[in-house]
């Protein structure tokens, strides 16, 4: 029985590391643009002192806005549980929600943008070029 127990163990510690090695996670969107900004462009202390103190402005902003889409996406369902179809509330509840998604959109670009101030020009071409992938690599 116990001889059962830890093959069966084996056998699943091993599945998983063949399954991990075969199907490896998908990237999540902007890894390769924080690769490249951390690691890749050498940036100095000022730099990361100041890239450091951009990135904990935008994860508040950034979180207050997934919140708001968040709270969007409840009023939408209420909506559709009220209506039971497109009526006025469900179309004012989409507009809504796709006036919040413009507004993430809006800050997350000028994040991008601040943190590209940070650069040298000798930094920019990289760092452009990984943006540009980020916006247009095919996530599936």
């Amino acid at each position: 029985m116990i001889l059962c127990v830890v093959a069966c163990l084996v056998a699943a510690v091993a599945g998983v590391f063949i399954g991990r090695s075969l199907f490896p996670a998908p990237a999540q969107p902007g890894a390769e643009l924080h690769d490249v900004l951390h690691h890749r462009l050498k940036l100095d202390t000022v730099q990361e002192a100041k890239l450091e103190a951009l990135e904990a402005r935008f994860a508040v902003q950034r979180r207050a806005l997934e919140l708001e889409l968040r709270a969007d996406n409840a009023r939408l369902a209420d909506a559709i549980q009220a209506e039971h179809g497109n009526g006025p509330r469900v179309a004012a509840a989409v507009d809504r929600s796709h006036a919040s998604m413009g507004e993430l959109q809006k800050a997350t670009l000028a994040h991008i943008f601040a943190m590209r101030q940070l650069l040298r020009p000798n930094q920019t071409a990289q760092f452009d070029q990984a943006v540009v992938k980020a916006l247009t690599d095919d996530q599936r």
